[in-house]
């Protein structure tokens, strides 16, 4: 059982919680303008964590031949035979439930809207096969983190709770570029689309610098109406330094430290943004 844990941990990428999680907890914590409730904060990371876990296994499932033919992810579980498909299968069932339960937990209204996260979940595994904007499709599924807590504790859905999710979807789609970098080749040999083998490398730094620009600038927006404070306005300044920081770190024709662009920096991004946050309401 235990070596069966192990390898639903690294299907999921259980360490990538870091990048949806904490700004789903900014969201409850901007929704009441403190800290909300315990009991409600732990639903909403019951619910995080059946969607995201959910979401990576259909992922991994719809991959499963593709990620056989890339030496990068030949080694994941499912190609490399430690996990068959009728357990991926099995294992999206039980987080659906588990997302199911949770939702069914908070605000009435979000059992109407459940339905959407899934969808996107579901869709997204297709779209490198037709679009290059897939990224954005992905930066949408987890930018719903902030808006989703946002209205399963208060049952609304202002314009800051959405800025904040578009400010999610901007930095994630604009992560996401990098990450295509990893498969440029491997893709344009398959016929899959990303940003990269569209646009090129240049093009892809190019997108994600709009991107990364523009995400600051989304939390600034809906810092501006709510009553927030200094801690708050460090934490966007903080979000905006750390961007360029991980813009400084590669270049076109340098992608040695593309990882730590990729996950260490981003990684940082949302725990520091949630601990400003969580600085300022308290």
């Amino acid at each position: 059982m235990t070596a069966y844990a192990a390898h639903f941990a690294r299907l999921v990428k259980i360490e990538h919680t870091v990048f949806a999680l904490p700004f789903a907890y900014v969201g409850a914590l901007l929704a009441v303008g403190g800290v909300p409730d315990w009991s409600d904060l732990g639903w909403i990371t019951l619910a995080m964590v059946g969607a995201r876990s959910l979401a990576m296994g259909l992922n991994r499932l719809v991959d499963a031949r593709i990620d056989a033919r890339n030496p990068r992810t030949a080694t994941r579980e499912l190609p490399a035979g430690r996990l068959r498909p009728w357990h991926v299968v099995l294992f999206c069932v039980a987080m659906l439930a588990l997302f199911l339960l949770a939702v069914w937990q908070l605000d009435p209204v979000v059992r109407l809207l459940w339905p959407i996260p899934v969808a996107l979940f579901v869709v997204y595994p297709y779209l490198k096969r037709v679009t290059w904007l897939c990224h954005l499709w992905l930066g949408a599924a987890l930018g719903l983190a902030p808006v989703g807590a946002w209205v399963a504790i208060t049952g609304e859905l202002p314009w800051q709770a959405w800025a904040l999710g578009a400010a999610v979807l901007l930095w994630v789609a604009g992560f996401d570029l990098f990450y295509s970098l990893f498969d440029e080749d491997v893709d344009r040999e398959q016929g899959l689309h990303s940003w990269t083998t569209r646009w090129g490398r240049r093009g892809t730094f190019a997108g994600a610098r709009v991107l990364h620009a523009a995400t600051p600038a989304l939390l600034a927006a809906a810092g501006a109406g709510l009553d927030v404070g200094l801690a708050y306005w460090l934490g966007v300044g903080a979000v905006g330094a750390l961007l360029l920081y991980e813009h400084l770190l590669i270049r076109p024709d340098d992608l040695r430290r593309l990882d730590a662009a990729f996950f260490t920096v981003n990684g940082v991004i949302s725990l520091v943004f949630m601990a400003f946050v969580l600085a300022d309401v308290l």
